[in-house]
Parts: C-alpha cells; structure tokens; sequence
C-alpha cells in the first residue's frame, strides 16, 4: 500500500528559506504535496546558519560520524512552517558559514559530497528514532552522489531516485576527492563515476539511480540529444526506459490572484477590475508611463543567456515604438545587467528594471503585466509561465522543454477551439521573438474581447502539485513495490 510510503528528498535549496532559483520553490511545495497523498515525506538539506536560525526548536537526531577528516557531523531535526519535517547536516566546518549556498571558496566537492554522505547513511541506517526511507531522491548535481554512495556499498538500501532541474550544471570535481569522499577508486570509470577525467556528480546520479526524472516531458525527450544533453546524452537515451518527466506545479497557496499578499488589490477570472488596478500600481512602482492602453511585458528572470534575455534586447527598440512598455526584475550576468541598465536609462517612462531579488516584486510585475516573456534557448521546465497563466498574464514563450508542454500558441485554430493561453515561437533568434511581439500587441490592441478569452483560458488551467504528486506516487509504487 502506497499511503504511508516513506520519502526523503535531498537537496541544497528550499523556499522560503534558503532561495537561488526555481529548485527551492520545488522543494517547498512539492513534498506538501506529496503528504496531502498519504506519503510519509521528509527532507535532508545542509544546515546553513540561517536555515538552522529560522526553524528553531531542532533536536537532535543522531550522529553520523567522521567525515573525510573535516569533522564530527551529526543529524538535526526540525519541521517547516508547513510542518514538513526537515532533516539539517550539521557539519560546522563545511556549512557554518554566512554567504549563499553555492558560494565557491574551494570545498564545494566536500560540501555536497557531504550533503549525498549524509543521504545515504539516513538511508541505509535511520535516523535515532528508527526512522528509515523506502526511497531517497536526489534533486540536481549537489546531491548526486546519494545513489551512488547507495549502490556502491553492500547490503540492503532504499530505491533511489536522480532527478534534473537543469542538466546544464553537473558537479565536476578532481578525482582527487574521491579518497576523502570515501568512494571507491574501482567505480572511477567510463561507466561509473568518471566524466571527462573528472569525478562527475550528476552523472554518478544518472548511472547507479534506480529511476531518473526530470521536470517536464518535452525536456525528458531534449535531453536526449546532442543539442541539449550536455554531453550525457548517450547515457540517457542509454538509460530512456527508466527517465520520467514530470511537470511541475504551482502552489496555489503562494502563486494566486486571489490570495497573494504581495498585490495591492486582488482580483480572479471573475473579478478581472483588480488586475488593472495591479497594472497602474506596477508602472507607478517601475517609473513607467501610467498608461492603460500599452500593452506591459514583464520579465522576471535570472539574467543568463540561457533564458534568452539578448533576444529581448534586440526587441527594445522594437517594443517601444508598438508603444508597449517593458517592466524588468532580475539579476545575474553582469554584462546582461549592463545592458538593461543601458536600455532603461535610453527609454525612460517605457522600460522599468529593477535588478535584485525581491520575492514581493516578482508577484507584482506577473500580477501588473498584460504578458510575461520567457524566451529561454532552453527551459527545463519553467515556472514563471505557470505564475503567469495562474495570474491571467499571457507567456510569449519559445518552444521548448516545459514552456512547449504548458503554453498553447494563440493561433486561429486554438483560439476557435478555447486552448489558446499564449504566444509561441520557434526558432532561437530576435526575429522570431519580434514576431511574436507583433502578435501579442496585435492582439491586445484590436481584439480586445479575444485578449480576455485568452486570459479565462489561461486562469482556468489546473498547474497544481497535485497532478505531479501523484506522478510522483506512482513512480514510488513502482520502486517498491514492483
């Protein structure tokens, strides 16, 4: 019987209290989830100062030993404020530090290789009240190792499971680390541990996992090819009868027009009046021209080429004289940053940018805006899209991974037929995106009346964790119960 099924989910991130992208929104919201399916679900992340400070109330739960000579490290235990229990590797050589969690300062490889360590021994020994997991998944690089430190040691273990938010960042660490990390040098091989002459962390996940997810069924499929395999493309379509995509949610909790504490005025598909009133309070707060009629494209987005913010760029020029405006949230690539920065001061009144992290913020530039961009050259998922739709902000998104399996492209068709919930275009250039921009100022301008639909169609889609839960769960019964 699957109700009751004990989960660990290892990871480096978790929202709302340690944030760097959309894996800690993830891994606040999915294990909730989970638990509203009957599962037994608990978490394992490092105990970062701030982590440890703001639960409160840790006990302790166990020692786990000496590790690769850094330190006695032992296991706390706390719960979330969603009353999620949260499992801390207290390790205060390695973790009791201030800064973010993927600062580099040279002990990277020991950090994580900690983190999947600690993983495996809860998994194979429990905790000190007996506490035990059936299955242990281990989210992106940081936890790859998890599997691997399972599979290589001897004796019963729980089912594992790898899966990747962004194959782009792998954990590539010199052999060297494989003595103090306690592997095996016999693993260190083509088809173990080795990648590239280095210990590869991800890929040690993809090879000793039981199964391999990812977040969404299209980049599952992308994945699997030279283009976007990042060099484990082979493995993986090697490995494609066990590799799962499965789409990500949205907490309605969090991400709702109705219930975000972050709008100066709520509103639905029912009471539509309040996304206007969303809209002027986001150009006053921007420094845009309080204009009902331009249509407002909002970004919120790490500024990396990945997500295809050059293309917006070239766009600019483009957008302004449609007489449409821009509001920008987001930091990242210092050259990207220069760039907005440039167009902004160029286009006063027509481009907002304000460059930072601020959780309050991006609900209001989804709320406020007409349409989100999110041109990525490539998206494991995406979850802005999901926000947007949710807040009847119409995604004008290219075709790929989870954009291509969430955003219907406002054609004729699906438009006659009510699916249409967005603009989709296909190739990765400016062009491609202008055109789109055309389309979606065209819309809003003259079909008035379609732009509603669009948004009802939109705000009626179900994105809910609840679908991927119970993915989830059946992947789970599948492991143990076979």
């Amino acid at each position: 019987m699957v109700r009751g099924m004990r989960i660990l989910h290892v990871a480096a991130e978790l929202f709302p209290y340690v944030k760097v992208g959309g894996l800690a929104d993830v891994m606040g919201a999915l294990p909730q989830a989970l638990r509203a399916e009957g599962a037994d679900v608990r978490l394992l992340l490092p105990a970062y100062p701030a982590l440890r400070d703001a639960l409160g109330g840790v006990v302790s739960a166990g020692p786990l030993g000496p590790f690769a000579g850094v330190g006695e490290a032992r296991l706390l235990l706390g719960r979330t404020a969603a009353g999620v229990p949260l499992y801390l590797l207290d390790l205060p050589s390695l973790f009791d530090r201030p800064g973010g969690p993927y600062d580099e300062r040279g002990d990277s490889c020991l950090r994580f290789g900690a983190l999947s360590w600690a993983a495996a021994r809860l998994g194979r020994q429990g905790d000190a009240q007996g506490w035990r997991p059936q299955v242990v998944q281990a989210h992106d690089w940081q936890a790859g190792l998890a599997p691997a430190y399972l599979a290589l040691e001897a004796g019963p273990r729980p089912a594992t499971v790898m899966t990747i938010h962004n194959l782009a960042y792998q954990g590539r660490c010199p052999p060297s680390v494989l003595k103090p990390l306690g592997l095996p040098a016999s693993a260190f091989h083509l088809h173990g541990l080795e990648f590239h002459g280095d210990l590869g962390f991800l890929k040690a996940g993809l090879v000793y996992a039981d199964r391999l997810t990812t977040v969404s069924p299209t980049y599952a499929r992308e994945i699997q090819t030279p283009e976007q395999g990042e060099g484990l493309e082979g493995l993986l379509a090697h490995r494609s009868g066990d590799l799962t995509g499965i789409l990500n949610g949205v907490d309605p909790d969090l991400w709702h027009p109705s219930r975000s504490p972050h709008l100066p005025m709520h509103f639905a598909s029912s009471r539509p009046s309040g996304k206007k009133v969303c809209k002027n309070h986001l150009q006053r707060e921007l420094g845009l021209r309080e204009s009902p009629a331009a249509p407002l494209f909002g970004i919120v987005s790490r500024f990396a080429v990945q997500k295809g913010l050059d293309l917006v760029l070239e766009n600019v020029d483009h957008l302004v004289a449609l007489g449409a405006q821009l509001a920008v949230l987001g930091s990242g690539d210092p050259a990207l940053e220069a760039a907005f920065r440039a167009v902004a001061a160029q286009h006063p009144g027509s481009v907002g940018l304000r460059v930072g992290y601020d959780e309050g913020l991006s609900h209001r530039v989804i709320a406020g805006s007409d349409a989100l961009l999110v041109p990525s050259r490539h998206e494991p998922c995406g979850l802005t899209q999901l926000y947007a739709l949710a807040f009847g902000t119409l995604p004008v998104v290219r075709r790929t991974g989870g954009l291509a399996d969430t955003v219907v492209d406002a054609t004729s068709q699906a438009q006659a037929e009510g699916r249409a919930t967005g603009f989709v275009f296909e190739d990765p250039n400016g062009w491609a995106l202008g055109e789109a921009l055309n389309r979606a100022c065209g819309l809003y301008r003259d079909q008035p009346a379609a732009w509603t639909r669009l948004q009802r169609t939109a705000m009626a889609q179900d994105f809910s964790w609840r679908t991927s839960a119970r993915q989830h769960m059946e992947l789970y019964r599948a492991l143990v119960h076979p």
